[in-house]
């Protein structure tokens, strides 16, 4: 099937991630691909660090490879992959999602955040997630009507046909894809499915999830003071 594409100009476009999840501060710390490979040569020689957090470089091509200040997050995005896939990833590769406003990059990632803890048992706690502000910039598929007449793509539970969408989409080097939120009614959300799309994923603030046993009950913006 054929869907419309738009033009996406997002500024700031939000990411919720859990605070456990690796950043790769060393896309930030270089400014080229010959600084990033001769730096990872020497570090990943000695650092267990550094190889688990660059991840599966290799999935990466060079030319979609960002340095810089910001890249970090965008870069962990798809060199650290879900094995259980996501909406539009059967988890073979990577997908960088954001959301067009902070509150619903909170419902998308409460749900998700809700679900793993619940399938893990967890006794009542506090989860630290970091909020990010990113540029979000180009072509993209739009699928906010189609998903109208066909609710499959946005099943809040069977991923497997937008799964199927977006394996078609990546293969053929679309960017991203725009959809509606599935967690917050007029919610937007991004997948993008490639890094060219991308820039500037910048920290903005921590966030605690309050798990009572038996759902995400509360979320708090935590103040740092100094």
């Amino acid at each position: 099937m054929i869907y419309p594409r738009v033009h996406l100009a997002w500024s700031p476009t939000w990411r919720v991630i859990p605070t456990r999840f690796p950043a790769i501060n060393l896309f930030d710390r270089v400014a080229s691909p010959q600084d990033f490979e001769a730096l990872y040569a020497l570090e990943a020689m000695t650092n267990d660090r550094i190889r688990n957090e660059v991840g599966l470089i290799s999935l990466m091509p060079p030319t979609e490879r960002l340095f810089g200040n910001g890249s970090g997050p965008i870069m962990a995005a798809f060199t650290h992959l879900n094995p259980h896939g996501s909406r539009f990833s059967d988890g073979s590769y990577g997908v960088f999602y954001c959301a067009r406003d902070k509150a619903t990059a909170i419902a998308e990632t409460r749900y998700h955040a809700g679900l793993f803890l619940d399938a893990t048992h967890e006794a009542s706690m506090r989860l630290q997630m970091r909020l990010y502000s990113v540029q979000a910039k180009g072509e993209v598929v739009d699928l906010r009507e189609a998903s109208t007449t066909d609710t499959r793509i946005i099943d809040p539970v069977d991923y497997s046909y937008p799964q199927g969408i977006g394996r078609q989409l990546r293969a053929a080097e679309v960017q991203g894809i725009l959809y509606p939120s599935v967690r917050k009614p007029d919610g937007e959300c991004l997948a993008a499915l490639r890094t060219g799309i991308l820039r500037d994923c910048l920290h903005s603030a921590y966030l605690e999830y309050n798990w009572n046993g038996r759902e995400i009950d509360a979320v708090f913006e935590i103040e740092q003071i100094a």
